[in-house]
């Protein structure tokens, strides 16, 4: 067997890899109000929205892997360069969510695999190899990492305009209902999960794809940037499987400690979360579903008591999120340093 054969074995292992922690870590976040607000058992939530974040990649199309796969160009680089730049923007993923992992905060897999790339990039081929999507910005068009950066950093500020825009009319229509309205509240809550898990699955499996889809290229295996099928079902099954184990330390974080979650907030928070990763999907935005969901419930506690949120522990969380990609960029460097000296003596 030949080394670009075991690199790209390497590959699809780490990709596996990368999608599971994306899965535990996105599952946390899904999952984490119905828990808190004590609307579902946890093996149901987690049996939910483990079966729609497996349907979400098969129904939806791979814009969001088509744009995370071609913002930086790897085809006229050599093959141990190509090979070593992929590999390390995994690692330099998989690493900044086994870190946030460990301390019970919400973290995007998505930035953390952007900012691997560009990282790796702009070492390994140089900046002018990196489709910034600048000039196109300029025509109002969204290419390249533009279009991951909006899809990023816009998608919180909208999860949290949708959630206290939702609580809001919540309060609105119900607000002459009595306690006997909660059981439409109960059965609305399967369906927001079944949303948000279908809408985490069409955004976030995609990822992978789009890594193992430039590794391929890269490799020689294809001519142009693909996704063959083989690749969807791999990388929805990593997903599903890291989604079915949870994160609890997270759960904790988002259910208890940023507000008294309640059913009604619950339903309000992935009605919410769900509408902007359907929307950012549809356009081919990568986002991240974990920033979304948070960004939404802090809405959700801002339309009804502002002083009830842990504004506190959400600065440590959105802190987090604005590190992420420049550690995640000097981790990629890192790796692609390493990976480019152990690839060149072993080649």
């Amino acid at each position: 067997m030949d080394t670009t054969t075991i690199l790209l074995g390497l590959t699809v292992i780490s990709v596996f890899a990368f999608d599971f922690t994306n899965g535990f870590h996105d599952s946390a976040d899904m999952i984490a109000t119905a828990i808190a607000s004590r609307a579902m058992k946890t093996s149901v939530a987690i049996a939910v929205v483990s079966l729609f974040t497996f349907l979400g990649p098969l129904v939806i199309g791979l814009a969001v892997a088509d744009t995370i796969g071609t913002f930086v160009n790897i085809s006229a680089a050599k093959l141990i360069d190509a090979q070593a730049l992929v590999i390390a923007a995994l690692f330099a993923a998989i690493t900044y969510n086994l870190i946030t992992w460990k301390f019970g905060l919400p973290s995007s897999s998505s930035n953390s695999l952007a900012g691997g790339l560009v990282g790796a990039g702009l070492y390994m081929v140089g900046s002018q190899h990196i489709n910034w999507g600048i000039d196109a910005l300029y025509q109002g068009q969204l290419t390249g990492v533009m279009k991951v950066v909006a899809g990023l950093f816009a998608s919180p500020f909208l999860g949290f305009i949708a959630g206290f825009i939702i609580m809001k009319l919540i309060f609105l229509i119900f607000r002459h209902f009595t306690i006997k309205v909660r059981p439409l509240f109960v059965v609305s809550q399967y369906f927001s999960v079944a949303w948000l898990g279908f809408s985490h699955g069409a955004n976030d499996a995609q990822k992978g794809m789009a890594i193992i889809g430039m590794m391929l290229l890269a490799s020689g295996y294809t001519e142009t940037f693909s996704i063959p099928l083989w690749v969807i079902l791999m990388c929805t099954s990593a997903i599903t499987l890291g989604t079915m184990f949870g994160g609890w330390s997270i759960i904790k974080t988002l259910g208890f400690e940023l507000y008294h979650v309640k059913l009604i907030h619950s339903v309000a928070n992935q009605l919410g979360a769900a509408l902007i990763n359907t929307l950012a999907t549809t356009i081919g935005a990568p986002t991240s579903t974990t920033q979304v969901v948070t960004a939404t419930l802090l809405g959700n506690g801002a339309a009804e008591k502002p002083s009830h949120v842990g504004w506190k522990r959400a600065g440590e969380i959105i802190l987090g999120w604005f590190i992420n990609i420049p550690v995640s960029m000097l981790l990629g460097a890192v790796y692609v340093y390493l990976f480019s000296k152990l690839l060149g003596a072993i080649s």
